[in-house]
């Protein structure tokens, strides 16, 4: 089979470069949180602000750098199934939350 007819669509391969970017990124996004937590300085929702931040922003940093996601349109499938995803994890943990809440607040 001639290499030309095969199939290139699928995920898109990373450089060296773009996995050592995401993998700096991630460490200082967790050295950020780590720092955040071990200072002791700041007040506890601040604190709990940047952990949050932090998160997210790393959860960006690995979608894109090490997953290759992106918003091209081959990718844009790929991103709703996991934006329904994320929907599905809050609507589960959320419940969660609540209903240990409720419980808690029925128990006292």
């Amino acid at each position: 089979m001639n290499h030309a007819q095969l199939d290139t669509t699928g995920a898109s391969r990373g450089s060296f470069k773009s996995y050592a970017s995401g993998f700096a990124l991630s460490l200082v996004l967790t050295a950020v949180a780590f720092w955040l937590v071990m200072n002791g300085t700041f007040p506890r929702a601040a604190v709990l602000f940047g952990i949050v931040a932090a998160a997210v922003v790393q959860m960006l940093v690995h979608l894109h750098y090490f997953l290759h996601l992106d918003t091209s349109s081959e990718m844009r499938w790929n991103v709703l199934a996991i934006l329904f995803a994320l929907l599905i994890m809050i609507l589960f943990v959320g419940g969660s939350i609540w209903i240990m809440i409720n419980l808690s607040y029925r128990m006292m």
